[in-house]
């Protein structure tokens, strides 16, 4: 396992029902996973979701907000959540609802901290 990964399944074993976590870059390219299912279908949501960042991060840019630190989408089947990371990279992590969201988002804000620091 890569130190990637290790930091993925960290997050994933810390979010009750999570059923995987990415680290892509910004192309929305997955550098690794951790995945209790398919790992295509989580590829293909993470770069659909590499998609809505950069959409998010252009118009915060547009209004001069500066960049989007995470974001949270809720659906009827699943919610993801996407934090980036540094230099265009963002981890994403997906669990069914109902979500422990706070519990995902402090679990994905220390893996995005991980990442960047294995990043170095």
């Amino acid at each position: 396992m890569t130190p990637f990964a290790r930091i993925l399944a960290r997050a994933v074993a810390d979010t009750p029902g999570a059923i995987g976590g990415a680290f892509a870059a910004s192309d929305g390219e997955m550098v690794d996973h951790i995945a209790h299912g398919d790992p295509h279908e989580l590829a293909l949501l993470t770069a659909h979701y590499g998609v809505i960042l950069a959409n998010v991060e252009a118009l915060l840019g547009t209004k001069h907000f500066g960049g989007a630190r995470y974001f949270v989408v809720e659906n009827r089947g699943l919610d993801v959540l996407v934090h980036t990371v540094a230099e265009g990279y963002y981890a994403l992590l997906a669990v069914p609802p109902p979500a422990p969201l706070h519990q995902a988002l402090d679990a994905l804000a220390t893996a995005a901290a991980a990442l960047r620091r294995e990043m170095r």
